[in-house]
């Protein structure tokens, strides 16, 4: 079955609702992209936060729109604090988003990503690799990069979604976001979005932060998506390529609005 599209005059009413409700996302990302993360979601409205230590974090967590797990950068001390923050957003019902990253690829991180699926995450992004391998269907991608393109990853993310009850999004060239029955795409963006670190990473930040917002969890979260892609299409036709694509790319998130979504 085909995916249907996220139609434009949602995304518009998410990007307003995030505007209006400016979320507190609690990001315990990776070290290479903690800043670039803040300030995509400070220029698209929501609040960020860095808490990692084990017990501010499960102190904070509660206290947030949202949570945020990459484990791009992970150690067992990490682990412990993400663990710690999880359960007690469970406890106050603050949804949070596991990012994967790299899993398939090593058993630390793969063990540690498969243990977290039990503590009902929200939603979950990855690339097609890290999909397919937290699904149990391959062993993984080279590193953070995929070596499957999304679309051949699309049943495996219906699949983990029924399992989880969790939003599923698996990123590439098209963005296919699925809650097990009802799978919606979202195109945009470009090459050069894949020249840069973190755009997935700051993607599932922006995640985080549409799924602490009210309505429906599956188009909240494709509108995210639609939100990342708009914004990285028109910073690569201002950038000269990715040194200047950073700025570019912040400033059309700072400057997007309903009318070009819609």
């Amino acid at each position: 079955m085909q995916p249907d599209l996220l139609p434009g005059d949602r995304a518009a009413a998410v990007l307003q609702t995030l505007r209006l409700a400016s979320p507190l996302v609690h990001c315990m990302t990776n070290d290479v992209v903690q800043s670039f993360t803040a300030n995509v979601l400070l220029a698209l409205g929501a609040a960020p936060a860095m808490v990692t230590e084990a017990e501010e974090a499960a102190q904070f967590s509660p206290q947030a729109s949202a949570l945020l797990i990459n484990i791009g950068t992970l150690t067992a001390e990490r682990g412990r604090a993400m663990l710690a923050a999880v359960q007690a957003a469970n406890k106050s019902s603050t949804p949070w988003v596991l990012d994967p990253v790299a899993v398939g690829a090593l058993s630390f991180r793969t063990q540690f990503a498969h243990q977290l699926l039990s503590f009902h995450p929200a939603a979950i992004r990855g690339n097609a690799s890290e999909i397919l391998a937290l699904a149990g269907e391959r062993s993984g991608g080279r590193g953070v990069d995929s070596t499957d393109d999304a679309r051949s990853a699309l049943p495996a993310a219906q699949n983990l979604a029924r399992r989880t009850g969790a939003i599923v999004v698996v990123t590439g060239e098209q963005d296919y976001v699925s809650d097990g029955d009802k799978t919606l795409a979202v195109a945009g963006g470009g090459t050069l979005m894949t020249r840069v670190v973190g755009t997935g990473c700051v993607l599932s930040a922006v995640v985080a932060a549409c799924c602490a917002l009210s309505g429906s969890r599956l188009e909240n979260v494709a509108a995210a998506c639609q939100m990342v892609k708009h914004a990285g299409g028109i910073a690569i036709q201002g950038s000269r390529g990715p040194g200047s694509f950073i700025p570019a790319f912040l400033d059309a998130l700072y400057g997007l609005n309903g009318e070009a979504l819609a």
